[in-house]
């Protein structure tokens, strides 16, 4: 990192505060600290007086959460990296948001990837994703209907059910939807598998996931592939034809 960044950090726990600045202090040197507060109230007033690059923002506190505040300042042009206790629910809406989260304790080189993505995203806005992770939050019994995607230099916020399939391309995957976009991704296709299981989307070769809604026929010669509802032939591998059988015998 060549570029100062000024950050503030919205927490209520002295301990979790203090952690957070001396692990910032060893790992991030080019982050300068230029506030803290340990409430909404307190997170505001600062807010008012200074706008930082970052802002470290704890989801519970005191006298409301995180996005109390958020809403308070529905423009701001920060970069919000959550701080939170373990929550799977509150993980999983992180991850369909694609929104940074360091767990507590925070592990030093998840601070580190979080601070460099940050540095680059300093121009993308924040607001859709921010939308898609409060609906998630929200409604942890329901499953959200959309998903946030992380180009080389942008954030795409798209409706999941609009997803036709995702086929891997070494550490990026490229996302195929409705309509004929196609969309790169920087995240594995084993990311978004754990992921869109819950939206009936299936494992069905190494590089390629689809979504069943979109599947047309099981097309048995030539090694067995998936004739899908756009014209795409999908491989299927050996040891997942079993599977595929029994998915289209409970769907068709």
């Amino acid at each position: 990192m060549s570029k100062e960044l000024t950050a503030i950090i919205i927490e209520d726990m002295p301990q979790a505060r203090q952690a957070l600045q001396e692990e910032l202090s060893a790992q991030c040197p080019d982050i300068k600290i230029i506030g803290v507060a340990n409430s909404i109230v307190q997170g505001a007033k600062l807010l008012r007086q200074v706008t930082p690059d970052i802002i470290f923002l704890d989801i519970l506190l005191g006298d409301g959460t995180g996005f109390d505040l958020l809403e308070i300042f529905p423009d701001l042009k920060s970069q919000i990296i959550f701080v939170t206790a373990s929550d799977e629910f509150a993980i999983r809406a992180f991850r369909y948001a694609a929104i940074d989260y360091l767990l507590k304790p925070v592990d030093p080189q998840q601070l580190i990837s979080a601070v460099q993505r940050a540095q680059q995203m300093q121009s993308q806005s924040q607001v859709e994703p921010l939308n898609v992770l409060r609906e998630a939050i929200r409604q942890p019994d329901i499953l959200p209907d959309r998903i946030s995607l992380h180009t080389q230099d942008k954030i795409l916020v798209v409706t999941i059910r609009d997803i036709i399939r995702c086929e891997s391309d070494g550490n990026n995957t490229w996302f195929h939807l409705k309509g004929g976009e196609k969309i790169l991704v920087t995240k594995t296709l084993k990311h978004f598998d754990q992921m869109l299981e819950r939206h009936q989307f299936v494992r069905v070769h190494q590089s390629h996931l689809i979504n069943i809604q979109y599947l047309h026929e099981y097309i048995k010669r030539d090694g067995g592939y998936l004739s899908l509802t756009n014209g795409d032939q999908i491989p299927v591998a050996i040891r997942k034809r079993q599977e595929v059988m029994e998915m289209l015998q409970k769907w068709g």
